[in-house]
């Protein structure tokens, strides 16, 4: 796994060993990235889930201000903490070694710009913090929330949430779902 673009553009990632991640195959981050690359310069970005943090350090790579890594596992936060310094990217990534929705409390930002989510796809972890940005005071009509899920997975409830997707993308195993609130005109 490496490093597409941007400042760091081809440095190889640490991955956690084991099956514990999945991480994001470089040939969809560079879909995604492609997708929102003129909101990347100067935003804040958040990666909840992190795994490697390779999504994160790719946001930073490209030009965004800050990026908050949330992960709990032992060796995937060790290997964002390896990822940050290799990259040099220490000062603008902050690495929160938490539950996730114990984390979401931690970040004192005015605005979150982009919020990354890959959950584990089998649990209710993604329907958990989607539940939960909403009252955060960071998340307003204009932070996109991108959701990395299964195929076949159910979002019918984000209605109840007052979200909705604005945008899909499909790949052969998993999706991209752009979610924000309801109302927004944006993209």
């Amino acid at each position: 796994m490496r490093v597409i673009a941007g400042t760091a553009r081809r440095m190889q990632l640490e991955t956690p060993q084991g099956n514990d991640t999945r991480p994001t195959q470089d040939i969809i981050k560079e879909t995604l990235f492609n997708m929102i690359q003129f909101e990347i310069p100067g935003c804040v970005f958040l990666d909840l889930c992190a795994g490697s943090g390779s999504i994160g350090i790719e946001a930073l790579s490209r030009g965004a201000r800050r990026a908050y890594f949330v992960e709990n596992g032992r060796d995937a936060a060790k290997c964002i903490t390896n990822n940050l310094h290799k990259t040099h990217f220490e000062e603008s990534g902050v690495l929160l070694k938490m539950d996730v929705l114990n984390a979401l409390h931690q970040i004192h930002e005015k605005h979150a710009d982009l919020i990354y989510v890959d959950p584990p796809y089998a649990a209710d972890t993604c329907r958990n913090i989607l539940a939960a940005l909403p009252s955060m005071p960071y998340v307003d009509e204009d932070t996109l929330i991108i959701v990395e899920t299964a195929l076949t997975s159910d979002f019918s409830y984000l209605e109840e949430l007052d979200m909705a997707i604005v945008r899909e993308k499909a790949y052969h195993s998993q999706r991209h779902l752009f979610i924000r609130k309801a109302g927004s005109e944006l993209l």
